[in-house]
């Protein structure tokens, strides 16, 4: 996850905490956090498979850009994700960087055998808050789901620290809106469970500012002890809008991924989730310290469309930083030379 800080001097934002850990107070700068979920989130539906070097290596750059937290694969079968069947060999071989954490994403219980074994950091479970989207994502309804990841938070025992991402918490394209009390509900109950965090997905970019706000302020009150994180797409060009709407309301911790790779499988004609270098680029141009290499993030975004072997959405890496000017026209010159 990506550490932002408020420079000294502008307007504070909320200081309510998101729980766990997750706002450091250092001076009374406030920090916030990116999970970078492409090496796992966007990778998982390209149809061709990315070489197990190429992911290594990816992650390797990663983390030395600045981050503190990386997605690194999914353990779920390798029949079901073929692109990740090279979950155990990538997490055996990248290089850990001190204070990254590595998370994985878990199915169930052998899953989370696999991702202990591996000495994964954080184990990231996942269900839907649409009765719909489950059974055509996982295969099974809600309540048979919680009861697996109910199992799985069991087995663990709290020897690695669990994360839970709530799928479609802003809406469902199948079932349209969700309640915002049926999501707080979900949480409500993985809480009870012990976990260490909980994420709310915009699955298929259904979410607005509005709704991110009355949603924000709801979790903060109701679950301050957890780390919350939301996950945004940006299927209808509402992702970033969205980030600041949550970051004005105190949430610290988002997901992210790198290029804005990614998609629902189960939404037809979604987009990716929001791009990383896109959301930090913002920040730091709203007066934000992202604490982030920036040019060295932006070097590899720019290197994303020959890994995946086609363009990708992110906006930043194309244009450029809104700092990085351009040289005079020769021509301009000698204008503005004659009218001096």
């Amino acid at each position: 996850m990506i550490r932002i800080v408020r420079r000294a001097g502008l307007p504070q934002a909320s200081t309510t905490s998101s729980g766990g850990g997750a706002l450091h107070e250092v001076n009374s700068v406030r920090a916030i956090f990116f999970n970078e979920v492409a090496t796992r989130d966007g990778f998982q539906i390209e149809p061709a498979f990315v070489p197990t070097d190429t992911k290594v290596a990816l992650i390797d750059v990663l983390s030395e850009c600045g981050y503190a937290k990386i997605e690194v694969t999914s353990f779920a079968s390798p029949k079901a994700i073929p692109m990740l069947r090279d979950a155990e060999e990538v997490m055996g071989r990248i290089r850990r960087v001190p204070g990254v954490e590595y998370t994985v994403l878990v199915p169930n219980l052998r899953g989370a055998e696999r991702a202990l074994e591996a000495r994964a950091d954080e184990l990231n479970l996942v269900m839907s808050t649409s009765e719909t989207h489950n059974l055509a994502n996982l295969r099974m309804p809600m309540a048979h789901s919680f009861a697996a990841l109910s199992e799985v938070i069991k087995m663990v025992d709290g020897r690695t620290p669990i994360n839970v991402s709530l799928s479609c918490g802003f809406g469902c394209p199948m079932e349209g809106k969700v309640a915002q009390e049926k999501v707080l509900d979900w949480v409500s109950h993985f809480a009870d469970l012990g976990v260490r965090g909980v994420t709310v997905c915009d699955t298929t970019g259904m979410a607005h500012p509005a709704q991110v706000s009355r949603m924000v302020e709801a979790l903060q009150q109701g679950f301050d002890q957890l780390q919350l994180t939301l996950h945004f797409h940006n299927t209808r060009g509402m992702g970033l809008a969205n980030v600041l709407a949550a970051v004005q309301g105190g949430i610290t911790r988002f997901d992210g991924s790198l290029g804005g790779l990614g998609g629902c499988p189960y939404a037809p004609g979604a987009s990716g989730n929001i791009s990383s270098e896109d959301a930090i680029h913002m920040l730091d141009a709203m007066g934000y310290d992202t604490g982030m290499d920036l040019q060295k993030l932006l070097a590899v975004a720019r290197h994303m469309p020959h890994i995946v072997g086609h363009e990708v959405p992110g906006q930043v890496a194309k244009a450029g930083r809104i700092t990085d000017l351009h040289a005079v026209p020769a021509e301009v010159d000698e204008m503005g030379r004659q009218f001096a």
